[in-house]
Protein backbone atom coordinates (compact mmCIF):
# COMPACT_ATOMS: atom_id res chain seq x y z
CA UNK A 1 0.00 0.00 0.00
CA UNK A 2 1.34 3.49 -0.92
CA UNK A 3 1.94 5.90 1.43
CA UNK A 4 -0.87 8.32 0.08
CA UNK A 5 -3.30 4.96 0.33
CA UNK A 6 -2.24 4.72 4.05
CA UNK A 7 -3.37 7.99 4.87
CA UNK A 8 -6.91 7.74 3.00
CA UNK A 9 -8.19 3.92 3.13
CA UNK A 10 -7.21 3.58 7.01
CA UNK A 11 -9.34 5.79 9.30
CA UNK A 12 -8.25 5.07 12.68
CA UNK A 13 -9.91 4.21 15.57
CA UNK A 14 -8.73 6.86 17.98
CA UNK A 15 -11.23 8.04 20.53
CA UNK A 16 -11.76 11.15 20.80
CA UNK A 17 -12.08 13.52 24.27
CA UNK A 18 -15.63 13.49 25.39
CA UNK A 19 -17.32 16.26 26.74
CA UNK A 20 -16.86 14.76 30.71
CA UNK A 21 -12.71 15.33 29.74
CA UNK A 22 -11.95 11.67 29.46
CA UNK A 23 -8.86 11.42 28.48
CA UNK A 24 -7.42 9.71 24.67
CA UNK A 25 -5.95 6.76 24.18
CA UNK A 26 -3.97 5.44 21.53
CA UNK A 27 -4.08 2.22 20.09
CA UNK A 28 -1.35 0.58 22.15
CA UNK A 29 -3.07 1.63 25.38
CA UNK A 30 -3.72 -1.86 26.57
CA UNK A 31 -0.01 -2.83 25.99
CA UNK A 32 1.47 -0.89 27.91
CA UNK A 33 -0.74 -1.51 30.68
CA UNK A 34 0.29 -5.04 30.05
CA UNK A 35 3.91 -3.88 30.74
CA UNK A 36 3.47 -2.29 33.88
CA UNK A 37 3.56 1.41 32.60
CA UNK A 38 2.96 4.46 34.55
CA UNK A 39 0.56 6.66 32.65
CA UNK A 40 0.26 9.93 32.67
CA UNK A 41 -2.38 12.73 31.45
CA UNK A 42 0.19 14.62 28.05
CA UNK A 43 -1.86 16.83 26.54
CA UNK A 44 -5.31 15.26 27.38
CA UNK A 45 -3.78 11.80 25.82
CA UNK A 46 -3.19 8.85 28.51
CA UNK A 47 0.56 8.25 27.90
CA UNK A 48 3.27 6.16 29.18
CA UNK A 49 5.32 7.80 31.62
CA UNK A 50 8.11 5.29 32.31
CA UNK A 51 8.00 1.38 32.11
CA UNK A 52 10.59 1.25 35.06
CA UNK A 53 13.59 3.04 35.55
CA UNK A 54 13.62 6.60 33.66
CA UNK A 55 17.30 6.50 34.33
CA UNK A 56 17.87 2.90 32.47
CA UNK A 57 15.44 3.83 29.45
CA UNK A 58 17.25 6.49 29.10
CA UNK A 59 20.62 4.88 28.58
CA UNK A 60 19.18 2.07 26.86
CA UNK A 61 18.80 4.77 24.08
CA UNK A 62 21.86 6.02 24.65
CA UNK A 63 23.57 2.69 24.20
CA UNK A 64 21.37 0.62 22.77
CA UNK A 65 17.82 0.94 21.94
CA UNK A 66 14.40 2.27 23.09
CA UNK A 67 11.06 1.75 21.46
CA UNK A 68 8.20 4.54 22.08
CA UNK A 69 4.68 5.27 21.22
CA UNK A 70 3.83 8.79 19.80
CA UNK A 71 1.07 8.44 18.35
CA UNK A 72 -0.41 11.60 20.50
CA UNK A 73 1.17 13.39 17.71
CA UNK A 74 -0.77 15.23 15.30
CA UNK A 75 -0.73 14.69 11.87
CA UNK A 76 -2.37 16.85 8.97
CA UNK A 77 -2.12 16.35 5.67
CA UNK A 78 -1.91 19.15 3.18
CA UNK A 79 -2.35 17.52 -0.70
CA UNK A 80 -3.09 19.80 -4.43
CA UNK A 81 -1.90 21.43 -7.48
CA UNK A 82 -0.69 24.55 -4.68
CA UNK A 83 -0.17 22.43 -1.60
CA UNK A 84 3.42 23.84 -1.41
CA UNK A 85 2.00 27.46 -2.19
CA UNK A 86 0.04 27.29 0.37
CA UNK A 87 2.84 26.00 3.42
CA UNK A 88 5.27 28.48 1.66
CA UNK A 89 2.35 30.92 3.16
CA UNK A 90 1.25 29.23 5.92
CA UNK A 91 4.69 28.81 7.75
CA UNK A 92 8.10 30.30 7.25
CA UNK A 93 10.30 27.51 5.69
CA UNK A 94 10.87 27.12 2.05
CA UNK A 95 8.38 24.34 2.09
CA UNK A 96 8.55 24.20 -1.92
CA UNK A 97 11.90 23.72 -2.05
CA UNK A 98 11.91 20.43 -0.30
CA UNK A 99 12.36 17.53 -2.39
CA UNK A 100 9.58 14.79 -2.43
CA UNK A 101 11.07 12.01 -0.07
CA UNK A 102 12.49 14.94 1.93
CA UNK A 103 11.80 15.90 5.74
CA UNK A 104 12.01 19.75 7.10
CA UNK A 105 11.90 20.94 10.66
CA UNK A 106 9.81 24.58 10.46
CA UNK A 107 7.27 26.96 11.94
CA UNK A 108 4.07 28.21 11.98
CA UNK A 109 3.73 31.53 13.32
CA UNK A 110 1.35 33.93 13.80
CA UNK A 111 1.03 38.02 12.17
CA UNK A 112 2.79 39.19 15.19
CA UNK A 113 6.02 36.15 14.43
CA UNK A 114 4.85 34.44 18.08
CA UNK A 115 5.87 30.79 17.68
CA UNK A 116 2.32 28.73 17.31
CA UNK A 117 4.24 25.59 16.86
CA UNK A 118 6.95 23.95 15.76
CA UNK A 119 6.51 21.01 12.87
CA UNK A 120 8.34 18.38 11.00
CA UNK A 121 7.05 18.49 7.17
CA UNK A 122 7.14 15.75 4.79
CA UNK A 123 7.10 16.18 1.07
CA UNK A 124 4.91 12.67 0.20
CA UNK A 125 4.75 13.75 -3.66
CA UNK A 126 4.66 16.47 -6.23
CA UNK A 127 1.45 17.84 -4.55
CA UNK A 128 1.45 15.70 -1.05
CA UNK A 129 2.76 16.76 2.21
CA UNK A 130 2.36 15.30 5.71
CA UNK A 131 2.57 17.93 8.61
CA UNK A 132 3.54 16.72 12.27
CA UNK A 133 2.52 18.94 14.45
CA UNK A 134 3.24 18.97 18.75
CA UNK A 135 0.08 17.03 20.42
CA UNK A 136 -0.78 20.39 22.29
CA UNK A 137 -0.90 22.09 19.31
CA UNK A 138 -2.70 19.62 16.35
CA UNK A 139 -5.53 21.47 16.39
CA UNK A 140 -4.18 24.97 16.89
CA UNK A 141 -2.20 23.94 13.84
CA UNK A 142 -5.09 22.45 11.92
CA UNK A 143 -7.44 25.72 12.68
CA UNK A 144 -4.74 27.95 10.97
CA UNK A 145 -3.89 25.76 8.22
CA UNK A 146 -7.41 25.60 7.51
CA UNK A 147 -7.87 29.33 7.58
CA UNK A 148 -4.79 30.23 5.79
CA UNK A 149 -5.34 27.60 3.02
CA UNK A 150 -8.45 30.10 1.44
CA UNK A 151 -7.83 31.12 -2.02
CA UNK A 152 -5.35 27.95 -2.35
CA UNK A 153 -6.31 25.21 -4.50
CA UNK A 154 -5.24 22.98 -1.95
CA UNK A 155 -6.83 20.27 0.70
CA UNK A 156 -6.14 20.79 4.15
CA UNK A 157 -7.09 17.29 6.02
CA UNK A 158 -6.86 16.11 9.44
CA UNK A 159 -4.97 13.08 9.65
CA UNK A 160 -4.83 11.97 13.08
CA UNK A 161 -6.91 9.59 13.20
CA UNK A 162 -5.12 7.24 10.36
CA UNK A 163 -2.09 6.87 12.42
CA UNK A 164 -0.53 5.63 15.09
CA UNK A 165 3.45 6.71 15.61
CA UNK A 166 6.35 4.17 16.83
CA UNK A 167 9.70 5.39 17.03
CA UNK A 168 12.80 3.36 17.46
CA UNK A 169 16.08 5.13 18.59
CA UNK A 170 19.18 4.71 19.04
CA UNK A 171 22.38 2.87 17.90
CA UNK A 172 20.83 -0.32 17.70
CA UNK A 173 17.93 0.79 15.88
CA UNK A 174 19.30 0.71 12.20
CA UNK A 175 20.41 -3.27 12.49
CA UNK A 176 16.73 -3.64 14.49
CA UNK A 177 14.62 -2.02 11.50
CA UNK A 178 16.98 -3.90 9.00
CA UNK A 179 15.84 -7.17 10.27
CA UNK A 180 12.12 -6.41 9.54
CA UNK A 181 12.67 -4.60 6.37
CA UNK A 182 13.85 -4.51 2.92
CA UNK A 183 13.54 -0.82 2.73
CA UNK A 184 16.89 1.02 1.61
CA UNK A 185 18.12 2.25 4.90
CA UNK A 186 21.37 2.95 4.16
CA UNK A 187 20.55 5.39 1.54
CA UNK A 188 17.74 6.93 4.15
CA UNK A 189 19.36 9.70 5.24
CA UNK A 190 18.20 11.67 8.55
CA UNK A 191 15.39 14.52 7.70
CA UNK A 192 13.96 11.48 4.51
CA UNK A 193 10.69 9.16 4.61
CA UNK A 194 10.15 6.14 2.54
CA UNK A 195 7.78 4.08 1.87
CA UNK A 196 7.83 0.49 2.85
CA UNK A 197 6.61 -2.38 5.17
CA UNK A 198 8.49 -3.25 8.32
CA UNK A 199 7.40 -6.29 9.77
CA UNK A 200 4.93 -6.95 7.07
CA UNK A 201 3.41 -3.90 8.04
CA UNK A 202 2.67 -0.93 5.26
CA UNK A 203 4.91 2.42 6.80
CA UNK A 204 6.15 5.73 5.93
CA UNK A 205 9.45 5.02 7.52
CA UNK A 206 10.97 8.37 8.57
CA UNK A 207 14.56 8.94 9.57
CA UNK A 208 13.81 11.43 12.30
CA UNK A 209 14.01 11.67 16.13
CA UNK A 210 14.13 13.70 19.12
CA UNK A 211 16.38 12.26 20.93
CA UNK A 212 19.76 12.67 19.83
CA UNK A 213 20.02 9.42 18.63
CA UNK A 214 20.41 7.82 15.44
CA UNK A 215 16.54 6.01 14.89
CA UNK A 216 13.55 5.88 13.16
CA UNK A 217 9.18 6.86 12.91
CA UNK A 218 7.33 4.63 12.01
CA UNK A 219 3.75 5.76 10.76
CA UNK A 220 1.11 3.07 10.45
CA UNK A 221 -2.69 2.20 10.80
CA UNK A 222 -3.89 2.49 14.30
CA UNK A 223 -4.70 -1.31 13.48
CA UNK A 224 -1.40 -2.64 12.81
CA UNK A 225 0.35 -0.75 15.71
CA UNK A 226 0.52 -3.74 18.24
CA UNK A 227 1.52 -5.82 15.49
CA UNK A 228 4.90 -3.82 14.59
CA UNK A 229 5.43 -2.69 18.30
CA UNK A 230 5.54 -6.73 18.97
CA UNK A 231 7.82 -7.46 16.11
CA UNK A 232 10.00 -4.61 16.99
CA UNK A 233 10.39 -5.65 20.15
CA UNK A 234 11.09 -9.37 19.29
CA UNK A 235 13.65 -7.98 16.98
CA UNK A 236 15.62 -6.25 19.38
CA UNK A 237 15.37 -8.43 22.13
CA UNK A 238 18.99 -9.61 21.82
CA UNK A 239 20.21 -5.68 21.47
CA UNK A 240 18.75 -4.33 24.60
CA UNK A 241 15.78 -2.83 22.84
CA UNK A 242 13.48 -1.61 26.06
CA UNK A 243 10.00 0.36 25.66
CA UNK A 244 10.34 4.00 26.61
CA UNK A 245 7.81 6.62 28.25
CA UNK A 246 8.07 10.23 27.70
CA UNK A 247 9.88 10.78 30.97
CA UNK A 248 13.03 9.82 29.34
CA UNK A 249 12.24 11.23 26.03
CA UNK A 250 12.34 14.78 27.81
CA UNK A 251 15.79 14.28 29.17
CA UNK A 252 17.10 12.89 26.07
CA UNK A 253 15.85 15.77 24.37
CA UNK A 254 17.15 18.34 26.74
CA UNK A 255 20.91 16.20 26.73
CA UNK A 256 20.56 17.08 23.08
CA UNK A 257 19.13 20.75 22.96
CA UNK A 258 16.39 20.36 21.43
CA UNK A 259 13.55 22.96 22.33
CA UNK A 260 10.43 21.75 23.46
CA UNK A 261 7.29 23.71 22.76
CA UNK A 262 5.73 25.49 25.97
CA UNK A 263 9.28 25.64 27.61
CA UNK A 264 11.85 27.05 25.18
CA UNK A 265 9.15 28.10 22.64
CA UNK A 266 5.76 29.92 22.85
CA UNK A 267 3.78 32.38 21.68
CA UNK A 268 5.53 35.13 23.39
CA UNK A 269 8.95 34.33 21.59
CA UNK A 270 9.84 34.90 17.41
CA UNK A 271 11.79 31.87 15.97
CA UNK A 272 14.85 35.08 16.29
CA UNK A 273 14.01 35.22 20.09
CA UNK A 274 14.80 31.78 20.48
CA UNK A 275 17.65 31.83 18.53
CA UNK A 276 16.54 29.72 15.60
CA UNK A 277 16.11 32.47 13.14
CA UNK A 278 17.63 30.34 10.43
CA UNK A 279 14.30 28.40 9.81
CA UNK A 280 12.71 31.82 8.69
CA UNK A 281 13.29 32.07 4.78
CA UNK A 282 12.64 35.67 3.75
CA UNK A 283 14.28 35.02 0.08
CA UNK A 284 11.18 32.78 -0.87
CA UNK A 285 9.31 33.96 -3.36
CA UNK A 286 5.50 35.53 -2.00
CA UNK A 287 4.59 36.44 0.81
CA UNK A 288 4.12 34.54 4.72
CA UNK A 289 2.24 34.64 7.35
CA UNK A 290 4.18 36.94 9.73
CA UNK A 291 6.66 37.87 7.45
CA UNK A 292 6.69 41.76 8.28
CA UNK A 293 6.84 41.16 11.86
CA UNK A 294 9.51 38.88 11.53
CA UNK A 295 11.59 41.25 9.54
CA UNK A 296 11.45 43.56 12.46
CA UNK A 297 12.58 41.00 14.58
CA UNK A 298 15.25 40.24 13.05
CA UNK A 299 16.87 43.73 12.96
CA UNK A 300 15.90 44.02 16.61
CA UNK A 301 17.87 40.48 17.09
CA UNK A 302 20.59 41.99 15.17
CA UNK A 303 21.01 45.77 17.05
CA UNK A 304 20.01 44.36 20.34
CA UNK A 305 20.38 40.85 20.93
CA UNK A 306 17.37 39.10 22.89
CA UNK A 307 18.12 36.73 25.70
CA UNK A 308 19.99 33.64 24.34
CA UNK A 309 18.92 30.11 24.60
CA UNK A 310 22.30 28.45 27.03
CA UNK A 311 22.75 25.50 28.82
CA UNK A 312 23.44 25.20 32.40
CA UNK A 313 25.55 22.74 34.40
CA UNK A 314 25.32 22.50 38.03
CA UNK A 315 28.14 22.41 40.32
CA UNK A 316 26.01 20.69 43.28
CA UNK A 317 23.45 18.43 42.86
CA UNK A 318 20.02 20.63 43.17
CA UNK A 319 18.36 20.33 39.97
CA UNK A 320 16.56 23.10 38.50
CA UNK A 321 13.19 23.64 37.15
CA UNK A 322 11.36 25.54 34.73
CA UNK A 323 10.66 29.42 35.81
CA UNK A 324 13.19 29.25 37.91
CA UNK A 325 15.78 32.31 38.22
CA UNK A 326 19.18 32.46 36.80
CA UNK A 327 20.90 35.02 38.58
CA UNK A 328 24.75 36.87 38.89
CA UNK A 329 26.09 39.62 41.13
CA UNK A 330 22.71 39.17 42.52
CA UNK A 331 20.62 40.45 39.59
CA UNK A 332 17.97 38.09 37.93
CA UNK A 333 19.78 37.89 34.46
CA UNK A 334 17.19 34.93 32.86
CA UNK A 335 15.01 32.24 33.30
CA UNK A 336 15.05 28.85 33.45
CA UNK A 337 13.12 26.99 30.39
CA UNK A 338 13.96 23.41 31.17
CA UNK A 339 15.70 21.45 33.95
CA UNK A 340 16.37 17.68 34.92
CA UNK A 341 19.17 15.30 36.06
CA UNK A 342 21.19 14.35 33.04
CA UNK A 343 21.74 10.33 33.12
CA UNK A 344 24.46 10.94 30.60
CA UNK A 345 26.67 13.63 32.45
CA UNK A 346 25.79 12.79 35.89
CA UNK A 347 24.85 16.13 37.17
CA UNK A 348 21.51 18.33 37.17
CA UNK A 349 21.37 20.45 34.02
CA UNK A 350 19.09 22.89 32.65
CA UNK A 351 18.16 25.22 29.57
CA UNK A 352 17.60 28.94 30.06
CA UNK A 353 17.36 31.98 28.53
CA UNK A 354 19.50 34.67 30.07
CA UNK A 355 21.06 37.91 28.85
CA UNK A 356 23.67 38.26 26.54
CA UNK A 357 26.13 39.70 28.37
CA UNK A 358 26.46 36.13 30.48
CA UNK A 359 25.70 33.57 27.55
CA UNK A 360 29.18 33.12 26.55
CA UNK A 361 30.56 29.44 27.55
CA UNK A 362 32.40 29.89 31.01
CA UNK A 363 30.70 33.23 32.01
CA UNK A 364 31.38 33.66 35.93
CA UNK A 365 29.43 33.81 38.66
CA UNK A 366 26.11 32.21 36.94
CA UNK A 367 23.72 30.55 39.57
CA UNK A 368 20.03 29.74 39.53
CA UNK A 369 17.72 30.75 42.60
CA UNK A 370 16.38 27.22 43.62
CA UNK A 371 14.18 27.94 46.85
CA UNK A 372 16.19 31.02 47.89
CA UNK A 373 19.62 29.46 47.08
CA UNK A 374 21.71 30.64 44.61
CA UNK A 375 23.37 27.54 43.33
CA UNK A 376 26.07 28.14 41.08
CA UNK A 377 25.75 26.82 37.48
CA UNK A 378 28.65 26.22 34.76
CA UNK A 379 26.98 28.28 31.31
CA UNK A 380 28.07 25.90 28.47
CA UNK A 381 27.06 25.74 24.63
CA UNK A 382 24.70 23.71 23.88
CA UNK A 383 24.04 20.81 23.12
CA UNK A 384 24.71 19.13 26.09
CA UNK A 385 25.23 16.06 24.18
CA UNK A 386 26.12 15.34 20.66
CA UNK A 387 26.15 11.03 19.36
CA UNK A 388 29.54 9.80 17.83
CA UNK A 389 28.69 9.36 14.02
Amino acid sequence: MGRTDLARHCPGRRPTVSSTGELRHTALDALHRSLGATMTDFAGWDMPLRYGSERDEHIAVRTKAGLFDLSHMGEITVTGPQAAALLDFALVGNIGGVKPGRARYTMICRADGGILDDLIVYRLGETEYMVVANASNAQVVLDALTERAAGFDAEVRDDRDAYALLAVQGPESPGILKSLTDADLDGLKYYAGLPGTVAGVPALIARTGYTGEDGFELFVKPGHAVELWQALTKAGKGVGLVPCGLSCRDTLRLEAGMPLYGHELSTSLTPFDAGLGRVVKFEKEGDFVGREALREAAARAEQNPPRVLVGLVAEGRRVPRAGYAVVAGGEVIGEVTSGAPSPTLGKPIAMAYVDAAHAAPGSAGVGVDIRGSHEPYEVVALPFYKRQK
